[in-house]
């Protein structure tokens, strides 16, 4: 099967049936989900990629890089972030 670039190809998902009344509820069911999966592609954790876990190889290099980072919430906009410990003033 070719596919010819910048050619929309259509793609298909199973769905329960209380998600499938909520998209039949939409009048643009696909421009919807487009938009919310490409949001969560943009948004995803380059870490875990979405999964919410580290692989058990990961733990290992996230234990080292938070030895010289902490976590933080930032007082301007309450997120959490990560704060280099090299970069901070005592």
């Amino acid at each position: 099967m070719s596919h010819t670039p910048n050619k929309p190809v259509v793609l298909s998902f199973k769905a329960d049936t209380g998600l499938q009344k909520a998209l039949s509820s939409l009048t643009n069911r696909s421009e919807f989900i487009r938009s919310a999966i490409l949001n969560a592609l943009e948004n995803t954790c380059p870490l875990c990629l979405g999964t919410g876990l580290l692989q058990e190889s990961q733990k290992s290099h996230w234990e080292a890089f938070m030895k010289s980072h902490h976590i933080e919430n930032c007082d301007d906009c309450e997120t959490v972030h990560l704060v280099c410990d090299h970069n901070e003033t005592h």
